[in-house]
Formats: C-alpha cells, structure tokens, sequence
C-alpha cells in the first residue's frame, strides 16, 4: 500500500507533493472563530470594588548613642555626662513617644561590671529599646 494516484498502473512511486487545503481550511475556521469572538473580549464588567487603605508609616523613633570608654566615662550623643545627669536623661528619654532606641558602644577594654550599671540604669528607668553597637573592621584586623 503506497501513496499514489488513482492510476497504480502507470506510476508507483509516491507522491511527493503535499496537500495543503486541509490546512487552509482548519485556517480559515480558526479566523472566523476569532473574528466572531474578539468583540466578545473587550466587553468590561462593572463592578464596584473595594478600596484599600494603608495606615501611616510609623515615626522612626530617636537613636541615643551611649557611648562607654575605657576608662568608664560615659558619653550621651558624644557629651560627655556624670553618671547622676545619665539617670535624669534616661528617665526623660523613656517618657518620649515614640521612645527612642538606646544604642550602648563600648570600647572592649571597659569592664562588664560598668557596662552592666548602664544596663540596670537604662532598664531601671523605664528604657524598653537597647542595642549594642560593635565595630566588626576591628575584628577583621586581629584575624
């Protein structure tokens, strides 16, 4: 069973021609599918929806710098401060709304005993945000 034409007889090689009208007609349905369809495709649906709306960003609270030296002096935003006007500046630091965060740097030589002190004070007066700041180049010297 080969492909040929009506006639066997005379020729029986296949053909070699390739019928293209089933797929102009598969086309052309197609086209006429689209065409029909495509106002169907840009009718809007009205519809009422819902509006969102977002709460304002918070404030950014203030950041005090604690700053602690070896020698156990202490330092508020750079100012140097005796250890009776840091108690006074924490106790109105903690009254602020947004309360600000208390960033304690101390230099590694200072004794924990000084640095636990700064702690009992900060919490004692009612200060909920603390943070330690470290200085990670002076890690990669000693490496």
């Amino acid at each position: 069973m080969s492909f040929g034409g009506f006639n066997d007889n005379q020729n029986s090689a296949p053909m070699a021609d390739i019928n293209v009208t089933p797929m102009v007609d598969v086309m052309l349905v197609l086209l006429v599918i689209f065409i029909i369809a495509a106002p169907m495709f840009t009718h809007a649906i009205k519809l009422d929806l819902p509006t969102a709306q977002s709460a304002p960003a918070p404030e950014k609270p203030e950041t005090i710098t604690l700053g602690i030296d070896a020698a156990g002096k202490l330092y508020w935003n750079d100012q140097q401060v005796s250890s009776e006007e840091l108690d006074a500046r924490l106790a109105a630091a903690s009254h602020k709304e947004p309360q600000p965060e208390l960033q304690l740097r101390a230099d590694k030589s200072t004794r924990y005993q000084t640095i636990a002190e700064v702690m009992a004070a900060a919490q004692g007066a009612g200060m909920t945000k603390l943070g330690f700041v470290t200085d990670p180049r002076a890690q990669a010297k000693t490496r």
